[in-house]
């Protein structure tokens, strides 16, 4: 029996939020409990850490963790009541509602269970020898998770669809 759509949204929020979580746990068992542990992987480019924000992206709203746990309760609420406004009804359009909502519960979690959500996932470019008195400088992008990469993802496919013509006008030639 096939899927519905709703199953479907289901079906990749749950895989979501199930690989989120077991990637979380998995660093935590690693690395250990204490924040701020690292193992470098790449030297000069790629290290698994164990971090905690308590912000939203790039540690926006850093402290407000509670606020931020009640406004990803609404989200998850509002995607699910107007689905049908954000391409719910294309394959497409579920997969990204699923990698949102399961993203977005995945980090829920965290804030509800460990007041914070934990980052392991660090690109980095480590420079040495660089600016006054060849001190050595490390440039990274925000640490981020399994759940921020598919909110990342969702989002970017429902961009990308809001681009598309549902039903583009066939070219003509130009030729009568």
């Amino acid at each position: 029996m096939p899927l519905n759509q709703n199953q479907r949204i289901a079906l990749v929020a749950g895989s979501i939020f199930l690989l989120d979580q077991v990637s979380k746990l998995a660093v935590v068992k690693g690395l250990g409990l204490e924040l701020n542990a690292e193992r470098v992987l790449i030297p000069g480019f790629f290290k698994l850490v164990h971090w905690g924000n308590t912000g939203a992206a790039w540690s926006m709203f850093h402290g407000n963790n509670g606020f931020l746990a009640a406004i990803a309760l609404v989200a998850i609420f509002a995607l699910i009541w107007k689905r049908h406004y954000f391409e719910a009804h294309r394959l497409g359009g579920q997969i990204a509602l699923g990698l949102i909502t399961g993203g977005i519960a995945g980090n829920l979690l965290d804030r509800l269970r460990v007041n914070h959500v934990i980052d392991f996932l660090y690109f980095y470019v480590e420079r040495r020898g660089v600016g006054l008195g060849s001190v050595d400088l490390e440039a990274g992008f925000p640490a981020f998770n399994v759940a921020d990469s598919a909110i990342c993802c969702g989002v970017s496919l429902l961009f990308l669809f809001s681009l598309q013509s549902e039903d583009p006008e066939p070219r003509t030639s130009g030729k009568s």
